[in-house]
This record gives C-alpha cells, structure tokens and sequence, in this order.
C-alpha cells in the first residue's frame, strides 16, 4: 500500500523514463534494491569525481574541481525533479540517489514519489528538498572548504539552467516553469543568488563557478564577471 499523496512506483518509474527522453542531465536511472555503497552520494565518492575533473582540466586547484563536479551534480538533480513535477505532476523523492557508475550520471535506488503539491510556494519548497536538500546535505563532507555563497550561486544557476533546458524542449510550459523557477529562486538559501534576465529564462547570478581559473577557462554565459 501507499501512503496518502505517495504516488505508486510504477508510475514513478515511468515518468522518471519519460522525462528521459528530454534528454542530457534529466537522464535519472530508476533501479529496484538498495544503493549501492561505492555509488552512494558520499563525501569520498564526490571526492573522487572532483578529482577526475582537475586532471580533466590540468589544474591543481581542488576547488576548481570541486565547484565544476558540484554545479554537475546540482543539475543532474534539479532537471528531473523539475520534469516531472511540471510534465507529470509527481515530485520523485532524491534521497536514494547515487552514482549510475563510473561518469556523473545518476540513478535511483528504490525509486518513490509524491503527488505536486497546486500552490506555487508548496510546490516550490517540495521541489527545493528533493533537488537542493540533497546536495546541501553532501556538501558537509566536501573535500575542501567552499564558500557558502558559491555553492547556493551553483545550485541557482543549475537551477535556472535546467529550467531553460526545459523551456526549450517544452515550450508549452512557458507560464507555470517560469513561475515555478521564479518561486523556487525565493526558496531555501536561494535568494539573493542571482536573477532571470530574459524571457527564456537566461540568468545573472551573484557568484563564479570558478570554471574561469582553470587552465583554457573562460567564464560562464551567467557569470556575475561578464561585463
């Protein structure tokens, strides 16, 4: 049986498969068993990944790579979280996440859900707990100090990034997706990290990435350095 507003599993999974289908970071395997312990969302296994990124980018720089591994890992949970409560109106529930193997892609162990909530702000903070809440909860085992800011600027700009991503595949959800990005960017720790700037949602945020530092980087098209 399931819980009132618990969505059955089977729908879960198939909207989770659906949302697929949009392609890139909304891409969220949906696997029966537990997590895996080597693939589990843990400070020593998103050590690793920001590793793989310095030698990716030739910089000795550990928060370089930890800045980029983490703003990958925001929107690989902010895109299918944001899919599948606009497309299908479940809220797919994160904390099994984990790795789906050795790249970045992610999959759920035991996948569950709960219906959208219909106000604005419920749904905004529904939303903010599966995608935000998890990777806040990872950041306290980073392998080097972050400032805070720089990891709210990240998890704003994957936000607004996916949110764009999705405007473009589904134009169709212009109204509710922008109202919806706009709620979620007064939620949490999010305020006061950037602003939308355009009609397909293109963002200014308030931070860098640091992406710039690294050896042939530049900044990002929502840098606060672009001038």
């Amino acid at each position: 049986m399931t819980a009132a507003g618990d969505v059955p599993v089977d729908e879960v999974v198939e909207a989770l498969r659906d949302v697929a289908r949009l392609g890139g970071f909304f891409a969220l395997d949906a696997a029966s068993g537990p997590a895996r312990g080597g693939a589990r969302l843990t400070g020593e296994g998103f050590a690793a990944r920001a590793r793989t990124v310095n030698e990716r980018y030739g910089t000795g720089e550990a928060r370089i790579g930890v800045s980029i591994a983490h703003l990958g890992l925001a929107a690989r949970l902010w895109s299918p979280v944001l899919a599948c409560a606009l497309v299908h109106g479940i809220v797919p529930v994160m904390t099994t996440a984990e790795w789906g193997g050795d790249g970045s892609a992610l999959r759920l162990a035991g996948p569950r859900g709960c219906r959208a909530p219909r106000g604005a702000s419920s749904l905004a903070d529904a939303v903010a707990a599966q995608a935000d809440g998890v990777l806040q909860r990872l950041e306290s085992h980073l392998p080097v100090k972050m400032a805070p800011r720089l990891l709210a600027g990240n998890s704003a700009s994957a936000l607004v990034g996916s949110a764009a991503q999705l405007l473009r595949v589904r134009p169709g959800l212009r109204a509710p997706l922008t109202e919806l990005t706009r709620e979620l960017l007064e939620t949490g720790r999010l305020p006061g990290t950037g602003r939308i700037t355009g009609p397909g949602l293109t963002f200014r945020r308030r931070s860098c990435c640091l992406y710039y530092r690294a050896p042939n980087g530049s900044k990002c098209g929502d840098c606060c350095l672009v001038r």
